[in-house]
């Protein structure tokens, strides 16, 4: 496994923008699929974006899809999510996981390993 480290959260207006990051230990990262899910107050975690293993393959949910943009540095084991235009609805505590599955695995329970989390507030 790997461990998991989010950061990069803070308030921002709407139309703004934030780049959310992840560290990895362990010399296995360049082989997880890496995810980003996000969880709001009341609600369940959800699937925002996954990166295959090189980075040359993402998959995003429908609800920001062309606003956030998933990336990865197997050299610095780190992930990023940048996210553009935020919107109050984006307003959530997002976590970063890896999982061994592939790039379509968006089922929270099927991540191995996961970040602490890091709050992203958008207001209006």
């Amino acid at each position: 496994q790997v461990q998991l480290v989010d950061s990069g959260g803070g308030l921002v207006q709407r139309g703004g923008s934030l780049r959310l990051s992840c560290a990895a230990s362990g010399r296995t990262f360049s082989s997880y699929t890496m995810g980003w899910f996000r969880q709001a107050p009341g609600k369940e975690r959800e699937f925002v974006a996954t990166i295959n293993w090189s980075g040359g393959s993402t998959y995003y949910a429908d609800s920001v899809k062309g606003r956030f943009t998933i990336s990865r540095d197997n050299a610095k084991n780190t992930v990023y999510l940048q996210m553009n235009s935020l919107k109050p609805e984006d307003t959530a505590v997002y976590y970063c996981a890896a999982t061994k599955g592939g790039l379509r695995v968006i089922v929270a329970r099927l991540y191995d390993s996961w970040g602490q989390g890091t709050q992203v507030t958008v207001s209006s």
